[in-house]
């Protein structure tokens, strides 16, 4: 039997899930490159209430992929800008990202992305299109290297071919 992953907008009863995904994968893969002030300042960003609020406010949209039960991946962006996007270590390198980034691109029609990489997420952001835009900074502890990906009229339609596959 093949692996079936499913995509879809947040169900916000997985908000939970979702946050625990996300704080889970930062704490093995990115935690070690982060001052504790750094570790913090992320952790307090994943509060639900003020995550609840971005959602709310239409700040922020959230896509996730699931494994069955299991919650292995999600993207959360506004319009333009990615704010966060995590995969499950057992499920790296299997084109999820690229397919939540995907959808995000296929809901919010953006002209550009932008993201604050992690040290550890480079090298995949660059795999997808990125490239640096300037030099790492630190602020409030957290370690980021600023990106940029252009959505040309090719990649659109490489994303709706993607996107739109059964």
């Amino acid at each position: 039997m093949s692996e079936i992953y499913t995509y879809s907008e947040l169900n916000r009863d997985k908000l939970y899930d979702v946050l625990a995904l996300i704080r889970d994968v930062f704490m093995e893969y990115e935690a070690p490159d982060y001052s504790q002030e750094g570790i913090g300042e992320f952790l307090d960003f994943l509060e639900p209430v003020s995550i609840m609020t971005m959602l709310d406010e239409h700040d922020m949209r959230i896509w996730t992929c699931e494994y069955g039960d299991e919650m292995t991946g999600a993207i959360a962006a506004g319009k333009e800008h990615i704010n966060l996007l995590f995969v499950d270590g057992k499920h790296h390198r299997k084109g999820i990202a690229r397919r939540l980034l995907d959808i995000m691109i296929e809901n919010n029609k953006p002209a550009s992305i932008t993201v604050n990489s992690s040290p550890y997420g480079i090298e995949a952001y660059r795999k997808l299109g990125f490239i640096e835009t300037g030099p790492e900074r630190v602020e409030s502890g957290i370690r980021f290297t600023p990106m940029k990906r252009e959505i040309t009229v090719e990649s659109r339609e490489c994303t709706d071919k993607r996107t739109n596959k059964n």
